[in-house]
């Protein structure tokens, strides 16, 4: 039995969803999201929270529960509060600005790094050494930040590269003579 799925997912103050059938929708002071739940899944309203139930008793209704629980929590959370990764950059020369709709990287290669920004994401940068993703979608914000950070990883030798913040990276000792 699926103990996250029986939690009801709450709905806070401004924040409205919609069933059309399988098709739940979310509106909210971020934005507006949609998903479509799984057949094996029922979903309603119940006071100020969302109430998921598995269709049947059958495995896959079961092991579906607990994840369509999870995407309608991130729905409401997305429109109302949205999502945030924040990376640092770690070497040195190495910096990024936001340019329009482009973040500028520069990572010590021979050329600078123009990574045009999605639509519903948006990008900071307080410092030259420090980005933030937000947004509403938390899948998006979350593989933007992945294909940010895959342009140059952190290296396990001077711990160069972007990384994720609070990000342990395992160190190795160099070459001795």
């Amino acid at each position: 039995m699926s103990r996250i799925g029986q939690q009801p997912v709450p709905v806070p103050q401004g924040v409205t969803v919609e069933f059309a059938g399988q098709e739940v929708t979310a509106k909210g002071p971020k934005g507006e999201l949609s998903m479509t739940l799984v057949e094996e899944v029922l979903a309603s309203m119940e006071d100020d929270h969302i109430v998921v139930k598995p269709r049947d008793n059958s495995k896959r209704s079961r092991t579906m529960w607990g994840m369509q629980r999870t995407l309608m929590d991130n729905l409401v959370r997305g429109v109302s509060e949205g999502f945030l990764v924040e990376l640092e950059i770690i070497g040195v020369g190495y910096r990024a600005a936001v340019e329009g709709r482009n973040l500028n990287l520069q990572m010590g290669y021979s050329h600078e790094i123009n990574y045009p920004i999605p639509d519903g994401i948006e990008i900071k940068c307080e410092r030259p050494t420090a980005v933030a993703v937000s947004g509403a979608d938390r899948q998006q914000v979350g593989q933007v930040a992945a294909e940010i950070r895959s342009f140059r990883k952190p290296e396990p030798y001077k711990g160069k590269g972007i990384r994720y913040v609070g990000e342990y990276v395992f160190r190795k000792e160099g070459k001795k003579k």
